[in-house]
């Protein structure tokens, strides 16, 4: 039996970046990124809707986030969805959904109006930050031969 748990979402920071540090000295850095869709409504007229998500990066992804993003940044972001619960204060269960981010790319340029080669690029790269971690091994009851042949009977659906 396998399972998915993918999320990819294209929009623009809320807010800028927080990292800190775990007890163990790991970055983490959260944020938060809204994305917009629009529809025609049964009248005719033109709706519109955000949603915003709550992100999560880890090490140096996360010192990347910190050091490149800022809020009104246009970000792809991939991940896993995962879910905190907890009991508040006033004893109501609370719910919190976050998306692990695995990959994040920019797709715009720093703001501010200073040409590639000015003072506010200095030091920094001309290209556009991308990190992808690598992936753990998976573990697989049978050991896998790269020269098996994949069959259409093998896909599970």
């Amino acid at each position: 039996m396998y399972s998915l748990n993918r999320a990819t979402i294209i929009g623009n920071l809320t807010r800028d970046p927080e990292v800190k540090q775990t007890p163990s000295g790991q970055s983490v850095c959260t944020f938060s990124v809204a994305t917009n869709r629009s529809w025609n409504g049964q009248d005719g007229k033109k709706q519109e809707a955000t949603d915003f998500h709550n992100v999560v990066a880890w090490g140096k992804l996360a010192e990347i986030c910190g050091q490149y993003l800022t809020k009104g940044r246009k970000v792809y972001i991939e991940g896993r969805l995962q879910t905190h619960d907890w009991e508040g204060q006033d004893g109501v269960r609370r719910y919190r959904t976050e998306i692990i981010t695995e990959n994040m790319i920019i797709l715009d340029r720093p703001s501010g109006g200073a040409s590639p080669s000015g003072p506010a690029s200095a030091g920094k790269p001309l290209g556009v930050p991308v990190f992808t971690p690598p992936t753990p091994p998976v573990q697989d009851d049978r050991a896998s031969n790269p020269d098996d042949e994949i069959k259409i009977e093998d896909i599970p659906f």
